[in-house]
């Protein structure tokens, strides 16, 4: 059951019809009912992946009070079973394969036969995201953020609750528990808002997302085939179509979850308009940023123990970013391209320029210095979600190699542009307009003063989703991030 789908939808509605008209009365049915609808909606994939998301929950839930003990060598003690216990399961069922793989390599080269088993199983959908949503409650327990969860229903929620159960964006306790443990009123405005979320998210996925996927996949499928100018338009093209498929989900989550009386951290900030790689980290994947810095980056010492370690810490998390993505080497040389990208602002202590001011907020364009910092950076992301995309450094390096190989052979061909390129510059130029004129709010569409008009532009977004919706039915359109 995914958002894009008539199957969620009706799911939607019964779930918020049940939630707001029976359950209004108290906060411990409405979790009841959350926690329910939550199980039925994960268990829809794969009702064994439900077992595994049920055992990490309970087991959790029951390490916090050993946490929260009070006896430090028992806290320290049940931390380290706690960690152990979730990346152990996260490794055997999404790293086991690749390193058993990589280490069997290595020791052949040396003459030895390791003879490790590679287990035939399938990655639980959305494992990654819970298990971080479980550790960043337990690490917050530790710290003395927060006392453990007493109804093991209320955790659940916070654990599996669906719109976030997926792709995230990964919550925080200390945000998300509390709006858990609390009676919501319903709200109108909220709603309505929700509702607009909803529908710019799945415009952003089943217009711009999926439309872009059948020309990118078809060039990054057949890259040795096409010249330089269709390879980097297609490039471009991937850096569209994963930032609408993954904002689009996020919306979607968001406005789901107001439609259930939850405000949910943002997850992006317009992060295309970025003028350094320092500033699209703090725009991009906001809450997995946000959780490699607060239970990595800083545990290691950040950028207060010297110039080499803060390289060294800012290394690690970039390559641990980029496993935590997927088992492939292709993931670990997009987190160092990123990682070099960083350490080159750092080692000039000019990665913190770009803060919190949005770019040209004050007038309609930027200014010829900060238009080129944001095509730089665009520049420098694209070239790296190239090894993100094909999941395979052969096929990456093979890639570029033929982008270099092709403009040095055929130079004029950046003169024309075929029906590809125009494909993905129909679809990209409008959707950045429109992202540029919403970036000084990215929660929520604009609204268009004029009601008539603003409804008429509602109910074409609507028309034209559902009509793709159902002429693309029998397609496979997940979202990228459901893989990780």
């Amino acid at each position: 059951m995914i958002f894009n789908s008539f199957e969620f939808l009706l799911f939607l509605a019964v779930v918020y019809i049940l939630y707001w008209f029976i359950g209004y009365k108290k906060y411990s049915w409405q979790n009841l009912l959350l926690l329910v609808a939550s199980y039925f909606f994960y268990a829809w994939w794969n009702w064994k992946f439900l077992l595994l998301l049920l055992l990490s929950t309970l087991m959790d839930y029951l390490f916090a009070f050993g946490i929260a003990s009070g006896n430090k060598k028992k806290s320290i003690f049940y931390l380290w079973v706690s960690v152990i216990s979730n990346l152990g399961i996260l490794a055997m069922f999404k790293y086991y394969n690749f390193f058993a793989t990589e280490f069997h390599r290595i020791f052949a080269l040396l003459g030895f036969n390791l003879g490790l088993p590679i287990l035939n199983i399938i990655l639980p959908i959305g494992i990654s995201f819970y298990t971080f949503h479980g550790l960043s409650y337990l690490f917050d327990v530790y710290k003395g953020l927060r006392k453990p969860v007493s109804s093991v229903i209320d955790y659940g929620v916070f654990v599996s609750f669906f719109p976030l159960l997926i792709a995230g964006p990964i919550e925080r306790a200390n945000h998300l528990l509390p709006q858990v443990q609390n009676k919501r009123e319903f709200d109108y405005n909220q709603s309505v808002e929700g509702c607009r979320l909803m529908l710019w998210g799945l415009f952003k996925k089943v217009i711009i997302a999926d439309s872009l996927a059948i020309v990118v996949d078809n060039i990054f499928n057949h890259y040795h085939h096409f010249q330089a100018a269709t390879l980097i338009l297609g490039a471009i093209g991937f850096s569209f179509q994963i930032y609408a498929d993954f904002s689009g989900y996020t919306d979607i989550a968001i406005g789901v979850s107001k439609l259930f009386g939850f405000e949910v951290l943002s997850n992006f900030k317009f992060p295309y308009f970025s003028r350094d790689i320092a500033e699209f980290w703090r725009r991009w994947h906001i809450s997995l940023t946000s959780w490699f810095k607060d239970y990595l980056y800083i545990p290691l010492g950040g950028s207060r123990v010297g110039r080499i370690l803060t390289i060294r810490n800012t290394g690690i998390v970039f390559i641990v970013c980029g496993l935590w993505h997927g088992a492939h080497w292709s993931f670990i040389v997009w987190g160092i391209i990123h990682a070099i990208g960083f350490m080159f602002l750092l080692l000039r202590k000019k990665n913190r320029i770009h803060t919190n001011y949005i770019v040209a907020f004050d007038k309609e364009l930027p200014d010829f210095k900060e238009s080129l910092k944001i095509i730089l950076t665009f520049s420098f992301v694209t070239f790296s979600w190239i090894f993100f995309r094909l999941n395979n450094l052969r096929d990456s390096i093979g890639f570029v190699k033929q982008i270099l190989k092709s403009s040095i052979q055929k130079p004029l061909q950046f003169c024309t542009f075929n029906h590809y390129g125009i494909s993905i510059i129909y679809y990209v130029i409008p959707f950045v307009m429109i992202d540029w004129w919403l970036r000084r709010d990215e929660r929520r569409l604009r609204v268009i003063p004029n009601v008539v008009l603003r409804n008429a532009v509602y109910f074409c977004m609507i028309i034209a989703i559902l009509f793709l919706l159902i002429i693309r039915n029998k397609g496979n359109n997940n979202f990228i991030y459901f893989q990780f």
